[in-house]
């Protein structure tokens, strides 16, 4: 027997507002990250994976790639339980900005603001322009930018 799995669900399109704020949990980048994403990605760059080279670059250390805390930003989100089951699709990245190096072992949490939104009847819901700040555990942004997503509407009740 399949059981569907438990969990909240997401917010409809219209429960979207203007302002409206998110705070993710924060969660710690491991060397582990850093490795496996270089291995899934292909990313062998000396930066991410040569301790001994990075000593001598611009950080001192070794950097987690910038599209690994892209994609843990994107997990921290998810993990809201904003998007569950009401997402149709991730549409855009806007105006995105690596502005600070993730070091293995900074901790990173996401500021979610919502900016706008915009209804698409024929879609069956609307457009949610989403502003992310980034942020390590010094409260340094460290890459922040605009998501853009398309959520459905709240069903018509019976």
């Amino acid at each position: 027997m399949s059981a569907k799995p438990t969990f909240q669900r997401g917010l409809y399109f219209e429960e979207f507002e203007v302002g409206q704020q998110i705070i993710t949990a924060a969660r710690t980048v491991t060397e582990s990250d850093v490795v496996s994403f270089a291995g899934l990605s292909g990313d062998y760059n000396s930066i991410h994976i040569d301790a001994k080279y990075s000593e001598a670059g611009p950080f001192g250390q070794r950097v987690a790639h910038g599209l690994l805390v892209l994609s843990i930003a994107s997990g921290l989100v998810q993990q809201t339980g904003m998007m569950n089951d009401t997402v149709m699709a991730f549409r855009e990245i806007n105006n995105w900005k690596f502005t600070k190096p993730i070091f293995i072992g900074d901790t990173v949490q996401v500021m979610v603001n919502i900016k706008e939104t915009k209804a698409l009847p024929r879609i069956g819901g609307g457009s949610v322009s989403i502003e992310l700040d980034v942020r390590n555990q010094d409260e340094d942004t460290v890459m922040k930018g605009t998501w853009t997503a398309l959520f459905v509407s709240q069903p018509e009740e019976e």
